[in-house]
């Protein structure tokens, strides 16, 4: 050893640009021992033949090999996967392409609604097709309450019963109270899933029908302000000459999951209309 080149673990981790905190688990991982271990003070060295070890190492990682599967091929001395190794590696990696593909795409298709949304006019008429939704309805002491119900209440009870929601997302209020109040809002909240599931004390399932035609405007801020897009969408179906056909949604957008400012929170009031 006299005449080998010792480097510390510092210089070593220097050179080779890993981490000290890397090598350490390298080591007790049986991966990369050290050459030397001086055994008055504990230093650790480590000989130039490691460095090219430990770009093998680096060089298998990034073609998706773990550590324990790279420390098998080390413990059997060939150090090289085998033909069948990298055949299954391949598969998992396409595996892996695939799912990234489509996470991309359902990624897209949210994006391009979202934009849609941005876009929007302030009112414009859609037909809303039929859908299966998982619902809950409760009394609300007021509108601030609704976030709160929505993640820790309704989320988890969705997630415990395994519902699928199509991307981009379709969630929506509907109002039972039969006239405006600021407090006690008997709300039933609805989120499209893809299939009918078991009903559990906080989630029914329902299908709704197919809306024809409905009158939908835009609301930006916080909830407690929809009364003024109501105020506006009323005028606005008066002025030109629609009836209301059915019960109001309020679909949301963008909310206090994602957007902690409520000027910036994104609602859309849809009102069945003829």
């Amino acid at each position: 050893m006299s005449n080998k080149t010792k480097l510390k673990i510092g210089e070593f981790s220097q050179m080779m640009q890993v981490t000290v905190k890397t090598l350490r688990h390298y080591e007790q991982k049986g991966l990369l021992l050290p050459d030397e271990v001086d055994r008055w003070t504990g230093y650790r060295y480590y000989s130039i033949e490691q460095m090219q070890k430990l770009q093998s190492i680096r060089d298998l990682q990034s073609l998706g090999f773990s550590l324990d599967e790279i420390k098998d091929l080390y413990d059997d001395d060939s150090h090289t996967p085998s033909v069948r190794q990298m055949d299954e590696k391949i598969k998992e990696t396409e595996l892996q392409l695939n799912q990234l593909i489509a996470r991309r795409n359902r990624l897209l298709e949210w994006k391009n609604s979202r934009k849609q949304i941005t876009k929007m006019e302030k009112f414009n008429i859609q037909s809303l097709p039929e859908i299966i939704v998982a619902s809950h309805r409760e009394v609300i002491p007021n509108y601030e309450a609704l976030g709160p119900m929505c993640y820790e209440k309704i989320g988890p009870e969705m997630q415990r019963l395994g519902c699928k929601c199509p991307k981009p997302g379709y969630c929506f209020t509907v109002e039972h109270n039969g006239e405006y109040t600021p407090t006690d809002i008997d709300i039933e909240y609805c989120e499209q899933v893809e299939e009918m599931g078991t009903d559990s004390a906080i989630i029914k399932f329902k299908k709704l029908p197919a809306i024809p035609k409905a009158l939908c405007m835009k609301h930006i801020g916080p909830y407690e302000k929809f009364y003024e897009s109501f105020i506006e969408t009323f005028k606005y179906m008066e002025q030109n000459g629609y009836k209301i056909a059915g019960q109001p949604r309020t679909s949301y957008v963008d909310g206090p999951w994602n957007q902690d400012d409520p000027e910036q929170w994104v609602s859309v009031i849809q009102i069945p209309i003829e």
